[in-house]
């Protein structure tokens, strides 16, 4: 995998992202800008010039508001030069790390499989043999090689990355079932077909809590009507090239949210139209108690 090609696609999705959410968005003090552009005249300090400037914002800021509502750790930083600067949250990404003990959750989170094939017809039969799991920011919550219980008889490393060595250390099937279970439990799950990995997990979601990149409307007018392959939409409507060589799930995770982002409110819109909001019945009993049933009265004659 070509990690230089990666980390530029990483660029440009924070880029995007931070265009759809001015309100992830930092505000830096006055004083904090006016000593930034007199710094900015020293030729012979940059890296200090940098350094300063991030340590001034760390300690002002803190945390901001992810797009969801909830706290979460900010994605990047830009210096005086206009060069996006990792935090050490990103820095910190390691593959087959399981769940992260950083990233926060939140309510919307992404998710993306590899697979490998198995048994005499490998082109058509595939099993899980690696999980991903993003924030609403496009932060890595979960990411785990799994073992397969099959025999492999085609990696397809060239497509899918994953290669004999990565199961050295993969968890067991079980193991990244009830993690990824876990996490998912009581958030809406954005994906692009993803029935295809919850069928890989053997796991289900309640399907008003699933928000599909390939069934989205607006996005199929690209395909005919027909579903759109993920390469195609971020490349379309992101400016973003993934899938160049071997696939990276946590790659794909960040482009699926990245999309969900973009259309958020049109995604809901439709939600709604299959899933509506039930309004409460006036005078509707909430509880679970019977109604008392009225004692005949017998008349004495």
């Amino acid at each position: 995998m070509d990690k230089s090609s990666l980390s530029s696609n990483w660029k440009k999705l924070q880029a995007t992202l931070k265009k759809e959410s001015p309100s992830t968005t930092t505000k830096r003090k006055a004083s904090d800008r006016d000593s930034e552009n007199r710094k900015s005249t020293d030729k012979y300090q940059p890296s200090r010039q940098a350094s300063t400037t991030y340590k001034r914002q760390r300690m002002s800021d803190g945390t901001q508001k992810s797009g969801d509502g909830d706290s979460a750790p900010i994605l990047r930083r830009k210096s005086s030069a206009g060069i996006s600067k990792p935090t050490p949250t990103e820095s910190r990404n390691k593959v087959n790390e399981g769940r992260s003990p950083t990233a926060e959750l939140g309510k919307y989170i992404a998710m993306d499989c590899e697979m490998v094939g198995v048994g005499p017809n490998p082109d058509n039969d595939s099993v899980l043999a690696r999980v991903s799991i993003v924030n609403f920011n496009g932060d890595q919550v979960y990411d785990s090689y799994v073992r397969p219980k099959e025999m492999v008889t085609d990696w397809r490393t060239h497509v899918s990355g994953i290669a004999p060595k990565h199961m050295v250390e993969a968890r067991t099937f079980e193991e990244a079932q009830k993690e990824v279970a876990k996490v998912m439990e009581g958030r809406v799950l954005v994906g692009h077909a993803v029935s295809n990995d919850l069928d890989a997990l053997l796991l289900g979601h309640p399907k008003r809590d699933i928000r599909d990149t390939s069934k989205y409307p607006e996005y199929r007018k690209i395909a005919g009507g027909g579903s759109p392959r993920l390469k195609m939409l971020a490349e379309h409507f992101l400016g973003l090239k993934i899938q160049e060589g071997a696939h990276s799930s946590v790659e794909d995770a960040r482009a699926t949210m990245a999309l969900y982002r973009r259309e958020k409110d049109g995604f809901e819109r439709e939600h709604l139209k299959k899933w509506p909001v039930r309004a409460p019945v006036e005078g509707q009993d909430k509880g679970d108690k019977k109604k008392k049933k009225k004692k005949k009265t017998t008349r004495k004659r």
